[in-house]
């Protein structure tokens, strides 16, 4: 008796996790199964870990993850390049028309994806270009870190307008192609809301639960949040102002 070969292909996921991770072994893990736990039976999904070029052991755990996980996939960058640069990577590999980000250190709950799915699935329309932000209302972190990201946004919300309550928080979904017409620089991912402004799209910001670092250590300090974004924010208010709107007729 010949067994007939099986030509089912494989289901697209409707959504792609990115999660840009740089010294994580300790959140890897747990965070892949929230996830799962938050997702299965509603959604189909796939997660992509972009390994920063960690240094401790970060890699080898998602490496014993992805033997177990069938919707895992892992990229490694050869060196640090940055968690936009992790995005990136991330965004271009994606099977899934939409995409959603997560930080590594599991502090955003992978419970309110299906939250910021649903809220894209009802608002938006074919052609437009729509981004879905979670904002922290009740911040897990110390005075500093929570000090410096008020004064960060503050400054950057007079001097971008784009209308966001809380563009750090690491939560966010939107279409990969919308982001992948977007001006690629270091550092952008702290300024998407006001780069898909520019590019004529939508932002709704929803309420996220916010948690306190489960392992590991933050990354960022007062200084990259405030000095550095300054200097990051005068390079999107110039990339605003040079925005080509060309609006074209054809003759029948």
């Amino acid at each position: 008796m010949s067994l007939k070969k099986n030509t089912r292909k494989e289901e697209r996921p409707e959504l792609t996790i990115v999660i840009p991770v740089f010294n994580e072994i300790g959140n890897v893990e747990s965070l892949t199964s929230e996830i799962e736990r938050a997702l299965a039976g509603s959604l189909r999904f796939e997660i992509v870990f972009v390994n920063d070029s960690s240094d401790d052991g970060t890699l080898e755990a998602l490496k014993v993850l992805k033997s177990q996980k069938s919707y895992l996939r892992v990229f490694t960058h050869k060196k640090r390049y940055g968690q936009s640069a992790a995005i990136l990577t991330g965004v271009r590999v994606a099977k899934a028309s939409l995409v959603a980000t997560l930080d590594g250190d599991g502090q955003n709950n992978p419970r309110d994806l299906t939250k910021l799915y649903d809220v894209y699935v009802n608002s938006s329309g074919k052609d437009n270009k729509l981004m879905i932000c979670g904002y922290r209302s009740k911040r897990q972190d110390n005075f500093i870190k929570v000090l410096s990201s008020k004064v960060a946004n503050s400054i950057r919300s007079k001097l971008l307008r784009d209308g966001t309550i809380d563009t750090g928080c690491g939560i966010k979904l939107f279409r990969a192609q919308d982001f992948l017409d977007l001006p690629i620089f270091d550092h952008m991912h702290r300024f998407l809301p006001a780069l898909i402004l520019r590019d004529g799209g939508r932002i709704i910001s929803t309420e996220v639960v916010h948690r306190s670092r489960g392992q590991g250590n933050s990354k960022y300090g007062l200084f990259d949040r405030l000095w550095v974004g300054i200097i990051d924010i005068c390079g999107v208010m110039w990339l605003k102002r040079r925005k080509i709107n060309v609006e074209v007729d054809e003759l029948e």
